[in-house]
């Protein structure tokens, strides 16, 4: 079988052949089922055969509940923060970088907790 270029072959059967390729997976050698290759807005075989039947019908007795969230800004506490500069050995940084990367947080934060912790519990016992 030679290969063809497709400048050199009639665009209609070039199409064919792509799309024909395109229900190839290369990774597992199988077709693709005709599910994962319809376009947007296309219609498969046995899809929304059912409409959905909505009745006029009173609801009953409803009631409004007060709205209870929190707006966003609020579910984010905003703590004080001041920026330092400061110098901690090689090994304490490995070691909350390490830590943080096991328990998917920052090491900045891990550290500013420490400090916090050590703090309010010496400025409780003051």
């Amino acid at each position: 079988m030679s290969a063809i270029a497709p400048g050199r072959i009639d665009s209609t059967v070039w199409a064919e052949l792509t799309t024909i390729l395109s229900l190839f997976d290369s990774r597992t050698g199988a077709m693709l089922s005709v599910f994962m290759v319809l376009g947007i807005g296309e219609k498969g075989e046995g899809f929304m055969k059912s409409k959905i039947k909505y009745a006029d019908e009173p609801m009953g007795r409803l009631r409004v509940i007060r709205d209870f969230l929190p707006p966003p800004e609020q579910l984010v506490p905003r703590e004080n923060k001041v920026k330092i500069t400061i110098s901690l050995s090689k090994s304490s940084i490995d070691f909350f970088k390490k830590e943080a990367k096991r328990n998917r947080t920052s090491y900045q934060k891990m550290i500013r907790r420490l400090v916090d912790s050590y703090a309010s519990h010496y400025e409780e016992s003051a």
